[in-house]
Parts: structure tokens; sequence; C-alpha cells
């Protein structure tokens, strides 16, 4: 993508282009929901063409957003066992998460 204007050339704005392509990414909406739902707003964008938007950008944002994400490390275990509760056995299992956080490490239990 060249560093000068990457929506030179476009035929709709870029405030338009970023927001079809960032919902089509945050969201589960298909190309045709995208495109109805810039119908009701008075754009008329074919699905074909939000889909090369997606092509075109979707990469880009994700190298420019990915340093800014909360970094996380997939850690987690599974505790299980039986307890004797009103005289009748159990199953009983707690999850234990361990979530990075900037400099320090937090263990979060979740008991489902």
């Amino acid at each position: 993508m060249s560093s000068q204007n990457p929506f030179k050339w476009r035929h709709f704005q870029a405030d338009i282009i970023l927001l079809c392509v960032r919902w089509y990414l945050r969201y589960a909406l298909s190309y045709r929901d995208l495109q109805e739902m810039m119908l009701e707003r008075g754009l008329h964008v074919d699905h074909t063409t939000i889909y090369r938007w997606v092509q075109q950008y979707a990469p880009e944002l994700e190298r420019r957003c990915r340093p800014h994400l909360k970094g996380t490390n997939d850690s987690w275990r599974v505790d299980e066992t039986y307890v004797k509760v009103k005289k009748v056995w159990v199953y009983l299992y707690r999850v234990v998460l361990q979530v990075l956080y900037l400099q320090h490490h937090e263990t979060l239990t979740l008991r489902i």
C-alpha cells in the first residue's frame, strides 16, 4: 500500500471504506448485510466492492492495530474432583486462567 494516500482513486470517502471494513472484521456480518446497511444510509455500494475493500485494507489495519492490543498468553488449567454434597457425590471442576498484564501476572479463577 502506498504511504502517501492509500485511498487515492477510490469512489467513496476513506471514512466509508474504513467503516465497512471495520464492521466486517469486528461483527459477524456478510458483505450483503453491509451492502444493505449502507443502502439504508443512502449509499449504493455493491457487496463485491466491499469484498475488494476488505481484501485491500484488512492486512494494513491488522498491521497497524496489532501493537496496540493487550498481550495475553493461552495458559489455563482445569482442576477437577468429586465432592460430597448432601450425601451425594457430584463432579466439581474449575478453570484457572492466567492473564498477562503489562508488567505482572494474575491468576483468575472462574467457577462454572
